[in-house]
């Protein structure tokens, strides 16, 4: 018998009827060579109730497939999830989400399987990517019991990459929104977000056939190479 076992959080119950549609769930598809209109993309946008990786929470989902090289307005996503014990915050309030829209939401562990359903094989596509891969990891964990596996390409990396005159490479949304002149009705409520990054991605897509890279995986490349390039600007 471990005697650490105790320190293990439990795993999640997870009925029979959502075991099943994850068994079913598709793969993540390897880069491809197509085209980067040919590839269906999903926009993802989480809004939580702070900026903490390990204790904050998702509360609200939204996302948007880029299909054909355009925002598929029929392929969209919308949740907020069922958090009846989360504290009314400064943080929670900025995304619109009282006591009473969090105690009428869904059931997250069914909000998150629909939400992979919708991703289906597609890369993620998110601005700021590694905080919404975070903790959509850790509510996958908690929820269901369900490892993420699906890639996620930072649109905060791809902005500075395919624009390296425009501005500071930790520009946020807003300050990009306001570059390109994207007009923007609602921020900080997640399918909002999701549309307005959507949008943003079209042009930055636009942006690098220019640059001759039509490509998913030679997008890919290309940011992994100033990836390196950032991190060791002189070539030690």
């Amino acid at each position: 018998m471990n005697p650490f076992a105790w320190l293990r959080p439990a795993s999640p119950f997870v009925p029979e009827a959502l075991k099943a549609r994850l068994a079913r769930l598709p793969l993540p598809a390897p880069w491809r060579a197509c085209s980067l209109r040919e590839q269906r993309w999903v926009v993802l946008d989480l809004e939580t109730s702070g900026l903490n990786l390990n204790r904050d929470q998702v509360l609200s989902i939204g996302a948007v497939a880029i299909d054909d090289g355009a925002i598929d307005f029929s392929q969209q996503f919308e949740r907020t999830l069922h958090r009846p014990e989360q504290m009314t915050t400064a943080s929670v309030l900025i995304h619109g989400l009282g006591p009473s829209a969090l105690a009428a939401g869904c059931d997250p562990a069914t909000a998150f399987v629909e939400l992979l359903e919708f991703i289906g094989d597609s890369p993620v596509l998110a601005f700021h990517a590694p905080f919404d891969q975070h903790m959509l990891t850790r509510a996958l964990k908690h929820s269901l019991g369900h490892r993420l596996r699906w890639p996620f390409v930072d649109v905060a990396e791809l902005a500075p990459m395919l624009n390296p005159e425009a501005m500071a490479r930790d520009a946020g949304l807003d300050a990009w929104v306001a570059h390109f002149g994207l007009e923007v009705a609602e921020r900080h409520h997640a399918s909002a977000d999701a549309q307005v990054t959507a949008e943003l991605i079209l042009i930055l897509f636009s942006q690098a056939r220019c640059q001759r890279l039509d490509s998913p995986e030679a997008l890919l490349k290309r940011l992994h190479a100033w990836r390196r390039h950032k991190a060791h600007p002189h070539g030690l």
